[in-house]
């Protein structure tokens, strides 16, 4: 079984050894690639304003979070959900380097790069000269991301999720069986309904002269096997 967190972080600032701190952490969990349901969210008190230009990215004031729990009290619920599953971030860099900065300053150990997929380098591999946004990527994909009005820690990890997906194999990935009568199973149409066997044959595509054109081949051929199973279709 693959267990892989899809995580999103949104904070005060852009570099931690300037004084921000993570606000919002959003996590979703994918096993064997399909979502399970099982997420991950807490806002937390920064111990600090929010600066108003962060307020204009993700929309998340500082009256909204002064009260939350701070961070050391929710790092072992939150390091008990990831527990040591593989990490899915767009722009890793970003979000880990503040995560290990909060573990750090509560005595918890650091998070490894080695078990992290950066999904912003594997859109730049997969698309090379962008752009590879996560908005930019809802679009090539034709994800509906007309919720994400600003940046949201939970609601960029479901978007992130399904862009994952796409990343890494798009629609085989998601492929369903379905059960039929008799517990038979059969491939998805795509619409969420079982491929159903076609009421009869299709009409024959061959005229009688194509038809009559093709027999006088075979017979240049001399003994040919083909007239053999043609006469004895006919007696059928």
């Amino acid at each position: 079984m693959l267990r892989e967190i899809v995580l999103d972080t949104e904070t005060t600032g852009l570099d931690p050894r300037d004084g921000h701190r993570i606000i919002e952490i959003g996590c979703i969990e994918l096993v064997n690639h399909i979502p399970t349901g099982a997420s991950y969210h807490e806002f937390i008190d920064p111990e600090r304003a929010v600066p108003q230009d962060a307020v204009n990215v993700h929309g998340i004031t500082t009256q909204m979070v002064t009260g939350k729990p701070k961070f050391a009290a929710i790092a072992p619920g939150f390091l008990a959900f990831i527990g040591d599953s593989r990490l899915v971030i767009h722009n890793a860099g970003f979000d880990v380097n503040f995560l290990n900065f909060e573990l750090d300053r509560c005595g918890q150990p650091p998070l490894g790069f080695d078990r992290v997929v950066d999904t912003l380098a594997l859109a730049r591999r997969k698309h090379p000269g962008g752009p590879n946004s996560l908005d930019a990527l809802c679009k090539r994909y034709g994800i509906d991301n007309t919720q994400r009005t600003k940046h949201g820690a939970l609601v960029d990890s479901e978007l992130l999720a399904a862009v994952y997906l796409e990343l890494i194999g798009g629609h085989q990935t998601r492929l369903e069986l379905v059960q039929q009568a008799g517990g038979a199973q059969a491939r998805s149409n795509g619409r969420g309904t079982a491929a159903r066997p076609r009421p009869g044959p299709l009409p024959e595509r061959l005229t009688a002269e194509e038809i009559a054109a093709h027999r006088q081949f075979l017979a240049t051929l001399g003994g040919a096997v083909w007239l053999d199973w043609l006469e004895s279709e006919e007696k059928a």
